[in-house]
């Protein structure tokens, strides 16, 4: 009897601790619709350096999945409206393309999602109707594999699948897409798989006419907008909209259907009438986006609820038509430069919003390799650095001042703060995905002379010894109030196995 009561408590508090382990993620669409982007190989190292885990494709080209093996990089796959067609004909094309183009590359490169279709409703050809049949056909070819309970499966859409979206309480679905959503979201209930939904807070404050403020748009606003319905209070435009989809999804009793934003952003530039796609916005708004969701704040309606958030896009796409601001999404331009500095842990977040408040060195930090960096991260790092990131690194190579001692530590130490200084010895230019730390201490030694804000000096550090117990301290407090539950999963975990010994 008392063994049982404490497998059961044992089994409620793993369950438990494993909800407080999981949290919302941010990842990024790399869509390849330009004649002037960088082959996936640099793609993939450009991700890692900047630390994106989580990465969304609009297909399943072969040479992508062969760059992003061994990365860690999660990937989000897609089957274009052009093929649904034969995927929802027979069972035996979804077969065959699992087998030639997903299994010769899984596990090594990692996929979790596979999105059949992309917002249909929004597509000149009436491809509707052949959603379902292809992602039940997908969803069986992965389950002959053994791999339905790893990889899921669903269908992106725009917010035009919304008859009405405000007030949030009132969010419905338009009912002329009800043939083919409510089988849809019986299926996605079924397998547990998430609703993926596009949000542009962007078109809805340029098409709204004034009735929408840039401030409420970027989660800027000092004020609150009030729900009639329900009361709930509502400081920026993508939760209402987020709201709006739960509420429609409540209307139809679906209740536990999780919402993924597949698509959200900012341009940085546009035509003349679009006067705030702009550097500045983009960065606010996706600045701020990253700090709203690695908080799990969640939404009024669903307050602490995880969300899965992916910016658009990777880079500016020179080929996509329509006004200026569709080539102009982008975080990074083709050469792999940033078009404005994004900070993807958050933790430089607040810091990034305007140029006030950016911390800068004034000549009295310097930026080097944290001690808590694998040597993957670093060696990634370290090549996007001397390459994209235009450091001049002729000084750590042979017979040169600062390639002694011949260490990756002293090589990216010195490439980081090269890096941190040129470019204004702010919180973000020493990021470098997580793998850069900000020291007091000038590590330069010997002729190796580490450059500082406003020296004409070449730049050094004594890069023997990455960071200070002391500089790291802080980020491991950080760490340890989330890891500590974490680690108990394992004796919980052992615990449980002695029950059934």
């Amino acid at each position: 009897m008392a063994r049982g009561f404490r497998l059961i408590f044992a089994a409620s508090l793993l369950l438990m601790l494993l909800d407080w382990c999981s949290g919302s993620t941010i990842g990024v669409c790399y869509g390849r619709n330009a004649d002037d982007l960088p082959t996936p190989d640099k793609v993939a190292q450009l991700v890692q350096l900047h630390n994106i885990k989580y990465l969304r494709i609009y297909d399943s080209n072969i040479q992508v999945l062969k760059a992003f093996a061994n990365t860690r990089v999660e990937l989000m796959i897609g089957i274009p409206n052009s093929d649904l067609l034969p995927f929802s004909q027979f069972q035996s094309n979804a077969d065959t393309w699992l087998r030639n183009s997903i299994l010769p590359y899984y596990p090594t490169t990692k996929i979790t999602y596979i999105t059949v279709g992309a917002e249909v409703t929004e597509s000149p050809a009436n491809v509707s109707s052949m959603v379902v049949p292809a992602m039940k056909n997908v969803l069986t070819a992965l389950r002959k594999a053994g791999l339905h309970r790893k990889i899921k499966v669903s269908s992106t859409h725009s917010l035009g699948v919304l008859s009405r979206s405000f007030p949030p309480s009132a969010g419905a679905f338009n009912s002329s897409h009800a043939y083919f959503l409510k089988p849809m979201l019986e299926f996605l209930a079924e397998n547990q798989s998430p609703f993926m939904v596009n949000i542009y807070p962007y078109y809805a404050y340029r098409e709204s006419a004034g009735n929408v403020s840039l401030d409420y748009a970027l989660f800027e606003s000092s004020s609150e907008v009030i729900d009639p319905n329900t009361g709930l209070l509502y400081t920026n435009l993508l939760d209402a909209q987020i709201d709006a989809l739960y509420f429609a999804l409540m209307a139809l009793n679906f209740r536990t259907i999780k919402i993924m934003i597949t698509e959200t952003g900012w341009p940085s530039k546009g035509s003349p009438k679009e006067t705030d796609a702009t550097p500045d916005n983009a960065q606010t708004y996706n600045t701020n986006l990253i700090w709203h969701v690695i908080n799990d704040t969640g939404t009024p309606a669903k307050q602490g609820v995880e969300l899965d958030v992916y910016i658009f896009s990777l880079f500016n796409e020179n080929r996509k038509p329509g006004l200026e601001s569709e080539r102009n999404w982008g975080l990074f331009y083709p050469d792999q430069t940033s078009v404005y500095n994004l900070d993807f842990t958050g933790r430089g977040a607040v810091d990034m919003t305007t140029e006030a408040n950016v911390t800068r060195s004034n000549g009295t930090t310097w930026c080097i390799a944290s001690n808590k960096s694998s040597e993957i991260d670093l060696q990634n790092a370290l090549d996007w650095a001397c390459g994209p990131g235009n450091v001049d690194c002729t000084a750590i190579q042979p017979s040169q001042p600062c390639f002694e001692p011949d260490n990756l530590d002293s090589h990216v130490s010195y490439a980081f703060n090269s890096y941190y200084q040129q470019n204004g010895a702010t919180d973000v230019a020493c990021s470098f995905g997580g793998t850069g730390i900000k020291v007091d201490k000038d590590p330069s030694y010997d002729n190796c002379i580490y450059v500082r804000a406003g020296s004409n000096k070449t730049v050094a550090s004594n890069t023997t010894a990455r960071s200070s117990h002391s500089s790291s301290s802080s980020w491991q407090n950080e760490v340890s109030s989330w890891i500590s539950p974490c680690l108990l999963i394992t004796s919980f975990s052992f615990l449980l196995n002695i029950g059934h010994a």
